[in-house]
């Protein structure tokens, strides 16, 4: 998969993590790109354990699954490590 191919992979992988996580997440459309390309290669890491040939193209279900799983877990250790910011009791 070319590099380009995998930026945007990276950003729909990110964008589709912020939809199914509840609540707000914290960034914008660069922080989403940045976290979703880092989620893709974790993903793709966690997944290299069960399948090796996981970004082998772009259409793959497999390379996006792993994407996802990729950015959700990324979202999630982002959330924990930078806190809620919220209305203050």
């Amino acid at each position: 998969m070319s590099f380009i191919a995998f930026l945007v992979l990276g950003l729909i992988a990110g964008a589709i993590a912020k939809l199914i996580l509840p609540g707000k997440q914290p960034g914008g459309i660069l922080l989403t790109l940045v976290l979703g390309v880092i989620g893709a290669m974790v993903g793709g890491w966690i997944a290299g354990f069960f399948d090796a040939n996981v970004y082998t193209s772009f259409f793959s279900l497999s390379a996006w699954i792993a994407a996802i799983v990729g950015a959700i877990v990324v979202l999630l250790v982002y959330g924990l490590i930078t806190g809620r910011k919220g209305a203050r009791a």
